[in-house]
């Protein structure tokens, strides 16, 4: 088992949890994580000389993420003995970051452009990559705020992320509806590691002993027989349910996909969770959202057990016409006291706020 296998599972306090209460003495969870990611400001996708040095990875990426960062402005520089300050502002507040600098290299400024000279007369400075990566590490203030998740994959793979965001209506529509002052968008591509990985566990307070070697053989046939366009459907929706982003609106509350018709396949094989993964040392913002706080790693984990939590899961969230009206009907007749226990139990379940007035009335 590797390292990123264990990281994920201390995060949550132990395989036994997240199988505890299960049926089968063998059960099985499928892992996947993104290997590699592409970070450029969203006018970059129509620039094409800017993006030549990210090409190779590019074409690997089919997922990405849309969300707001804040902007940073140079402010400065300055040196003091053999150290290298540099001043920076996020959002009205300046921040300041050093690194050490070499003997025979000085700090030199000259109409305007700072820069560094060595002892042969070559100039340099310190990069925008460099210097947000020091931000982060120094100070907490740099926040990738996700606003829309997707794919895009294709028949065969050859479809990539920037193709999809190049004709994207709802990157257009984040962008005319304004993004906050002091904001920027940003967009992040990510490749899912072209491998399969299902995490087995073996229960021995399980209520059904008598199938193990079976379902041996059942996570095996998960392990190859899942392929790369299945990984990415789950993976994306796996963070669309985690993250909730605003503009994700329609399939928020349930396991996504732009294709549906995939993630139907994967609900039959059986999978008693999924544990989605992102985490690069190398990215200076940390993710977050307006239902999850913003760290360095995050872990999108969903129990998929039971005939209830798999239909959650698997389905989009939209109900047809004839659905809602039954469902209007069934609420028309509730009585008082039920309507009472119906709003307290979609509280619970959406973590829905209860307003002043609210509790007043209860």
């Amino acid at each position: 088992m590797s390292y990123r296998i264990l990281r994920c599972w201390a995060f949550h306090g132990g395989v036994g949890e997240m199988f505890e209460n299960k049926k089968f003495d063998v059960e099985h969870a499928l892992n996947l994580y993104a290997d590699s990611f592409s970070l450029f400001p969203a006018p970059a996708i129509y620039d094409e000389e800017a993006l030549k040095p990210l090409k190779s990875v590019i074409e690997r990426c089919h997922i990405y993420l849309i969300g707001t960062v804040p902007k940073v402005d140079f402010v400065g520089a300055r040196q003091s003995n053999r150290t290298l300050f540099v001043s920076m502002e996020v959002l009205s507040k300046a921040y300041e970051i050093s690194w050490p600098l070499p003997d025979g290299i000085e700090l030199k400024h000259e109409d305007g452009l700072w820069y560094l000279l060595d002892q042969q007369g070559k100039r340099s400075f310190v990069t925008e990559d460099a210097m947000f990566q020091q931000l982060a590490l120094t100070y907490d203030c740099l926040k990738f705020d996700v606003q829309y998740i997707g794919q895009a994959y294709g028949s065969d793979g050859s479809r990539n992320a920037l193709d999809r965001l190049r004709k994207h209506e709802t990157l257009q529509k984040i962008s005319l509806q304004g993004v906050p002052e002091g904001y920027r968008l940003e967009l992040i591509l990510l490749e899912v590691v072209p491998a399969t990985r299902v995490v087995t566990v073996f229960n021995p307070k399980a209520e059904d002993k008598t199938q193990g070697r079976e379902r041996i053989k059942a996570g095996l046939d998960k392990l190859f027989g899942t392929d790369e366009k299945e990984r990415v459907s789950l993976f994306e929706a796996a963070f669309i349910r985690y993250f909730r982003p605003p503009f994700n609106e329609k399939f928020k509350d349930s396991f996504p996909s732009t294709n549906m018709k995939v993630l139907k396949d994967c609900y039959a094989k059986d999978f008693s969770a999924v544990v989605a993964e992102i985490g690069f040392d190398e990215l200076p913002f940390k993710l977050c959202s307006g239902h999850v706080e913003a760290k360095d790693h995050h872990i999108a984990s969903f129990n998929l057990s039971t005939a209830e939590e798999r239909a959650v899961f698997f389905s989009p969230a939209e109900k047809s016409v004839v659905d809602l009206a039954k469902l209007a009907d069934a609420m028309s007749n509730l009585t008082v006291g039920e309507s009472v226990d119906l709003s307290r139990l979609l509280r619970e379940r959406w973590k829905i706020p209860i307003s002043a007035e609210s509790k007043k009335q209860s």
